[in-house]
């Protein structure tokens, strides 16, 4: 592994290779900052030049010392299972500040998404700066139609028309970002949507209005929705997601003020989500 530059006082992103955590690392570097990336196979060729790959597993809280090493403040997931002893490592190494990335589940379906819950918890005992960020559905999660639709111009989903304010990972990021460059943003927990909900049916329409082609839309029952979640999920996490998809709750059907009063501009819709990622879909 190579430093390509001295990480005194860098940020540490966990997860840098996915959805938010690479947007994250790469808002974070054109600012300037000095930025760790942390993810299990990160190597230098996933960063952009000027940024430390450190790979690292959180589950394995004891192999982070050296990615934590001289940073002072760190993007945290909800993954592995002691988040006590990634934030005693923190600490140790001299991080005085945690954003975490959490779910909007932590707040409205707090028995189905204990597992954010328990990170949201030692967050907030760590004795650390700390700023919670819980997101709502992603508009990435349309990226499992991508075979799909590339190859037979279909997407199928459950419950087809209920609309949910999905948010654009991007977005996510620059918050983030906003709560760990600057101030204002300790002890607070923002709940990140998109500027207003589309069903499952939209969101495939949105993708074939950038293909310019048909997308035909399938709704999948829940049973079926079920055995295939379960495939990568545990199960308190599918039947959570499941209820929220076919039986949302009016606050999280309803978009938040969250993104724009971070930063100053409107949430990107899902549209405009489609139109940037269009290749993946071709």
């Amino acid at each position: 592994m190579t430093v390509k530059k001295d990480m005194t006082g860098a940020i540490v992103v966990t997860g840098a290779t996915g959805n938010v955590g690479r947007a994250l690392v790469r808002t974070l570097s054109e600012a300037g900052s000095p930025v760790t990336a942390v993810a299990r196979s990160v190597t230098d060729a996933d960063v952009p030049a000027g940024v430390r790959a450190a790979p690292a597993d959180l589950a394995e809280p004891a192999g982070l010392r050296t990615a934590f090493a001289g940073a002072e403040a760190l993007f945290l997931l909800v993954a592995g299972e002691d988040p006590h002893g990634v934030l005693a490592e923190a600490k140790s190494a001299g991080i005085r500040r945690v954003v975490l990335l959490s779910s909007q589940g932590a707040g409205t379906r707090p028995e189905a998404y204990r597992h954010p819950r328990l990170f949201e918890e030692a967050v907030k005992e760590s004795g650390l700066g700390w700023t919670i960020l819980r997101s709502g559905g992603m508009a990435t999660n349309a990226l499992a139609w991508a075979g799909s639709v590339s190859e037979r111009r279909e997407a199928a989903a459950p419950f087809g028309d209920v609309g949910l304010p999905f948010v654009d990972p991007d977005d996510v990021a620059a918050v983030a970002a906003a709560a760990l460059l600057g101030d204002g943003h300790l002890s607070a927990t923002y709940t990140l949507t998109g500027p207003a909900p589309t069903t499952p049916r939209e969101r495939a329409a949105a993708i074939a209005a950038v293909l310019g082609e048909p997308v035909r839309f399938t709704e999948q029952t829940e049973e079926e929705a079920h055995e295939l979640m379960s495939r990568f999920m545990p199960l308190p996490a599918v039947e959570g997601t499941l209820a929220i998809l076919g039986r949302p709750t009016e606050e999280e059907r309803r978009p938040t003020p969250d993104v724009a009063r971070v930063l100053g501009r409107a949430p990107g819709s899902f549209a405009d989500w489609a139109a940037r990622n269009a290749p993946a879909f071709r």
